[in-house]
């Protein structure tokens, strides 16, 4: 039975490959989108479990969050940014929860991010997530859910107006571009919370730190922010 379970598998992947998201190696189990090798592969931070690490000072004097961290370190034409461009503009939403379980991983070890409520997605603005059919912070929360076991919170923030990529500008353009673009749909919904805002790469913050100041509008709300990458400018 065995046998003819795999003879089955293999003979399936001849018109429906099973690759590695990253390398393309069909070398990985059968539940994993990226295999052992770029896994391993991959730059983790150790930021989970850091106080006052990097990330967490980006937003000092800036935004009052309680814990900040990105799993990995970003770099450009290497795994991770194969990974994340799968996700984002290949429609690979399995990859985007490998990520996200992975993330959860990290923060369940550290000890550090206690207490979370719930997870907030990053929001894009709807006519850019109705192009590309999903949020891919949305479905890194939902990888995340399944390891720390916390609900998502989608809609609760409304990005009000589309904003220029981000991408080749600085620090003050940044925050130019994003400043007042989003608000809360429900403050009640949230008040007295520990919120987990989630993104898939961090560089200045300026987005993050937007849509942070509008969701501690709501009562006693406590922020924590997590990302899957950290692009330093450094």
């Amino acid at each position: 039975m065995l046998k003819a379970t795999k003879w089955f598998t293999d003979f399936s992947h001849l018109f429906y490959p099973h690759t590695c998201a990253g390398c393309g190696s069909d070398l990985l189990e059968e539940d994993q989108t990226v295999c052992l090798h770029c896994y391993s592969n991959l730059p983790e931070t150790g930021f989970f479990g850091l106080q006052n690490n990097p990330i967490e000072k980006i937003f000092y004097g800036r935004l009052n969050v309680s814990s900040a961290a990105a799993g990995y370190y970003f770099t450009k034409s290497a795994v991770l940014q194969r990974l994340i461009h799968q996700l984002k503009y290949n429609g690979n939403r399995e990859v985007g929860r490998q990520l996200g379980q992975w993330m959860g991983l990290q923060l369940k070890s550290s000890g550090r991010f206690t207490g979370i409520d719930a997870l907030v997605p990053l929001p894009l603005f709807p006519d850019k997530e109705k192009k590309r059919g999903y949020n891919q912070s949305t479905i890194l929360c939902e990888g995340m859910a399944d390891i720390i076991q916390v609900p998502v919170i989608n809609n609760l923030v409304e990005r009000k107006h589309f904003t220029d990529t981000q991408t080749k500008k600085g620090r003050s353009e940044r925050w130019a571009n994003v400043e007042g673009s989003f608000e809360i749909t429900n403050p009640e919904e949230i008040s007295n919370k520990h919120l987990l805002l989630v993104d898939d790469v961090i560089t200045t913050g300026a987005t993050l730190e937007a849509c942070g100041q509008a969701i501690l509008q709501a009562p006693a709300t406590q922020l924590s922010i997590a990302t899957l990458a950290w692009a330093s400018r450094d």
